[in-house]
């Protein structure tokens, strides 16, 4: 009974931008959910899912499974490839911030930035995080943007924000 009050709280967050609560991991949180289907594989070829079920706190912004389509196919195939481990590692490190960021956490730091905010991703590479256009947004190195769809999903060890499009370090 738990499992499901959690799944459809999550669901519900992830359709209209609420809050959810659990007392899981932010990896059992994304495992439970079937729009993260490639991101936990891509976690799994990682070797990423052990560190992410730890203490953290962490905060992921989680690509969904529409995210991960917008990346060539055949180029997503080989990510996950063995051989391309570190590379793989690379992109999904790029996503988590080794800190509790909650939606309120960032309103404010972009208010007190101007709209605008650096983080620090655990790959040691910089993330900009933007308000434009009543929206917030990621910036990645490369300059291309992708939008923070629902916020604050929450996990014992830290809080997921999903976003439409992979972001990607230099």
């Amino acid at each position: 009974m738990k499992k499901l009050v959690f799944i459809l709280t999550t669901f519900v967050a992830l359709s209209f931008n609420q809050t959810a609560t659990a007392q899981n991991t932010i990896v059992d949180a994304a495992v439970s959910n079937e729009n993260f289907s490639t991101l936990v594989a891509a976690l799994k070829a990682a070797d990423l899912v052990g560190a992410l079920q730890g203490d953290g706190p962490f905060t992921v912004f989680a690509p969904t499974n529409d995210a991960f389509a917008k990346i060539d196919q055949d180029a997503l195939a080989n990510l996950l490839k063995p051989e391309n481990k570190k590379a793989l590692t690379n992109i999904l490190t790029y996503h988590v911030i080794p800190a509790n960021l909650m939606a309120s956490d960032v309103v404010a730091a972009l208010k007190k930035g101007n709209g605008k905010v650096e983080v620090k991703a655990l790959n040691g590479t910089v993330l900009t995080v933007m308000q434009k256009d009543g929206k917030i947004w990621l910036k990645d190195q490369a300059g291309n943007y992708s939008e923070i769809t629902a916020t604050d999903v929450k996990g014992s060890n830290g809080v997921i924000h999903v976003i439409d499009t992979v972001v990607m370090p230099n």
